[in-house]
């Protein structure tokens, strides 16, 4: 079945930096696009930032532009979110996600990760 799993997050200075990390498996990575969202207490999920096929379109939330980058390796099956300059305003759980057809599924349908929390201490 399809899994999105998420590591990489943690308590940091404001300033610092975290890259967290995102696990595919279940279907055909490399096919579709990825993205991460994060969700503050109180506040609705909102997206940070997506990525292409192949890595070489990407967009970000104007919140993290030049602070937060997303990539992705297709050969491990894993999308990447590095972040600097960490804000305490950044501080939520953050998920990967994607709309995909899982190996032996008929339709796409969205899947989330298990979220990870980060936390920025001012």
């Amino acid at each position: 079945q399809v899994q999105l799993v998420e590591s990489g997050g943690g308590l940091v200075q404001a300033g610092g930096s975290l890259r967290l990390s995102c696990a595919a498996s279940g279907f055909t990575f490399s096919g579709y696009y990825m993205n991460w969202y994060r969700q503050a207490p109180g506040k609705e999920r909102e997206l940070v930032a997506s990525i292409s096929t192949n890595g070489g379109t990407t967009n970000h939330a104007d919140s993290v532009k030049g602070r937060f980058t997303i990539s992705r390796d297709n050969g491990k099956n894993t999308v990447f979110l590095q972040m600097n300059n960490l804000k305490p305003e950044d501080t939520a759980v953050y998920y990967c996600n994607s709309n995909v057809r899982g190996w032996g599924d008929s339709t796409r349908r969205t899947y989330w990760g298990q979220g990870t929390q980060v936390t920025v201490a001012s």
